[in-house]
Order: structure tokens, then sequence, then C-alpha cells
């Protein structure tokens, strides 16, 4: 559709992530992907999520990565 997007993961969902691209014929579709838990995880551990799914994401979104 032309608006630049970035799907966000945690790495037990990559292989997912992969399978659907490639079923929805984007087999090399970029993702950002995040360590895991979420829901159990320290605000800092958080916060470090975070700045890794901002630096991946502007990769993706740039061009870049």
């Amino acid at each position: 559709m032309g608006v630049p997007s970035a799907g966000v993961m945690t790495e037990p969902f990559s292989d997912a992530a992969d399978l659907m691209a490639r079923v929805l014929g984007a087999e090399d579709f970029p993702f950002v992907v995040i360590d895991h838990p979420i829901s159990s995880a320290s605000d800092e551990a958080l916060r470090d999520r975070a700045k890794t799914a901002v630096a991946q994401s502007v990769k993706i979104l740039t061009g870049a990565g």
C-alpha cells in the first residue's frame, strides 16, 4: 500500500513470522525481532528492547537494513 511499516515480534515468534511472510508472498519481508518475554521483563529490560526495536525499525524503514 506504499506505507512504510515494520512488524515487531519476540524471538519465539520469528519462525512463525517468516512462515506467514512466505505464505503471503513476501518471502524476504523484514521485521524487528526483540528478546522474549515482554510481560515479565523489568522496566530496564523493556527499555533495552525498545531501543533495539527502534534501531532495527529505522534500518528497515530507511532501507538500510
